[in-house]
């Protein structure tokens, strides 16, 4: 390029002097039109924001993981048409549009499940993204012609915590107080509230505010959310999301208020302790729950939910209500009705809504059916009691990365479906006790013909004739193609992947 350095040097320019530079200069206005080309085609590439959610240990950073390593790496995608017509010609990671939110770490979570030994990994603590640009042939002859198309899939991957804040938007104070109360003393949490309910017992609505006692209360009411997480399974519809995921809001008043037992009707006194705590509620919706739906869960076009209903129908059917309510949850969020508050803030632009059944690699594939109509019952009876409406809705049962494979057994002349895998250290089966390395067949027990028995009061009795456990991730061998039918076996990612983004590879 021409420098301004040399111009005083020599004033008599030679013809091969002169023309390096003018060539310099041709190349660099190619380059800048290049670039803004670039630029420009950049602008003209169609987006699709999808969103991935689910409850603790439901998959979601598997489900990515999976997603991302097939769509670049290639593998078995038979009911994904675009991969199956061999239509996508590449699919590549690029830097993400949004600059303040932190990106996914799929290459740490690749090397977790591809480690040795391979270990499942971290779950979604914050909301992270990250940007694959699929190109791909498009199906008529008329858009052959053209240059081949592009999409970027824009993966916003956020706790299903944050999306269950949603219900806090239409509870006053007093509403949301009663009901964290009177889930706490469901018998399903008695282990993880007993220490919260006997504090609670000793906090005075009516006393004056004080803030080292509201922080005392919320470090109590917080370890009972996480030890409520920790259950087996993990109980989902209570909140606020962000006290077990804080985040950057960690020592913020924000995130020091607790429900109190109140009368009905009462009205706390001014700078008493529950004002103090109905105004911190309050500014919690304001400062936090708004401005996540607002930035982030409004700006999404499609949405998969991941939910372990094999973990909840292990424990029972306290769990199974409690996994109920969590949809009912989700269902408002997606289609707000016309009085909610969303209503004014979202656009509309969902337009598909995916809830997977994740781990379905923990039954035979015959099975698999039956797990999908119980999730699909699960999803209506919410649906009913939600104001939802226009989005197409779909149900499958999904394994983002298969931990097992399918064998018989012979069990008093009968032959049995089971699953063979490597249950994670700790888990027991048959009073054995596991050390994560031991590979085992296991016949999980079958689930009812008919859905309505899983979902019953007496579900129960489900959980006994039914043991899911826990697998290890299967060990990944480095550089297999898609022609390979151990790379990166699956469950159905492939369907999931048509209906989410299919019809955008047309």
């Amino acid at each position: 390029m021409l420098r301004t350095g040399q111009f005083g040097r020599d004033a008599a320019f030679s013809g091969e002097h002169e023309a390096l530079r003018l060539t310099d200069l041709a190349d660099g206005v190619l380059d800048a039109l290049r670039s803004a080309g670039a630029y420009l085609s950049d602008l003209a590439t169609p987006s699709i924001r999808l969103g991935v959610t689910g409850l603790a240990r439901s998959g979601k950073t598997v489900f990515i993981t999976a997603l991302i390593r097939n769509l670049t790496a290639g593998g078995r995608l038979p009911f994904f048409d675009a991969h199956a017509e061999g239509r996508i010609l590449r699919a590549y990671l690029q830097p993400q549009p949004d600059d303040d939110v932190p990106r996914f770490d799929y290459e740490a979570h690749l090397a977790a499940l591809m480690g040795e030994p391979p270990r499942w990994p971290e779950s979604t603590r914050r909301i992270s993204e990250l940007r694959v640009t699929v190109e791909y042939r498009a199906e008529g002859m008329l858009k052959r012609a053209m240059a081949p198309g592009r999409l970027h899939v824009d993966v916003v991957d956020y706790p299903g915590e944050w999306l269950l804040d949603l219900a806090l938007l239409d509870q006053s104070y007093e509403d949301w107080s009663r009901e964290a109360i009177s889930l706490a003393t469901e018998p399903a949490r008695g282990a993880a509230s007993a220490e919260w309910l006997q504090h609670l017992a000793g906090l005075d609505p009516g006393a004056p505010q004080d803030e080292r006692t509201a922080l005392e209360a919320a470090r109590v009411f917080t370890a009972f959310l996480a030890g409520a997480r920790r259950a087996e399974p993990a109980l989902s519809t209570l909140g606020p999301g962000r006290f077990l995921l804080p985040g950057d809001l960690a020592g913020s008043p924000l995130l020091t208020f607790v429900p109190l037992a109140m009368p009905a009707g009462w009205t706390p006194p001014r700078n008493s302790l529950a004002a103090m705590m109905a105004r911190r509620f309050e500014s919690y919706k304001a400062h936090v729950v708004k401005p996540f739906f607002r930035d982030h869960f409004s700006r999404l076009d499609r949405q998969i939910v991941l939910v372990d209903v094999l973990a909840a129908l292990n424990a029972g059917a306290a769990a199974v209500e409690d996994l109920s309510r969590a949809l009912e949850a989700s269902l408002r969020a997606f289609r707000p009705g016309a009085r909610s508050w969303l209503a004014t803030v979202l656009p509309r632009r969902i337009d598909r809504v995916l809830f997977a059944a994740s781990k379905a690699d923990h039954l035979p594939a015959a099975s698999h059916d039956r797990l999908e109509a119980v999730l699909r019952l699960m999803t209506e009876q919410a649906a009913a009691r939600a104001t939802f409406a226009g989005a197409a809705v779909g149900v499958i049962a999904l394994a983002a990365l298969r931990a097992t494979r399918e064998v018989e057994a012979q069990q008093g002349g009968e032959r049995l479906a089971c699953i063979r895998g490597v249950p994670i250290a700790g888990e027991q089966v048959g009073g054995k006790l596991f050390d994560g390395s031991t590979e085992v067949a296991l016949f999980p027990g079958d689930l009812p013909a008919d859905p309505r028995q899983a979902l019953a009061p007496a579900g129960h009795e489900l959980a006994r004739r039914v043991r899911f456990v826990r697998f290890r991730p299967p060990r990944l061998a480095r550089g297999r193609g898609a022609s390979d039918p151990e790379a990166w076996p699956h469950v159905r990612l492939d369907r999931a992947l048509q209906f989410l983004i299919g019809d955008r590879l047309q």
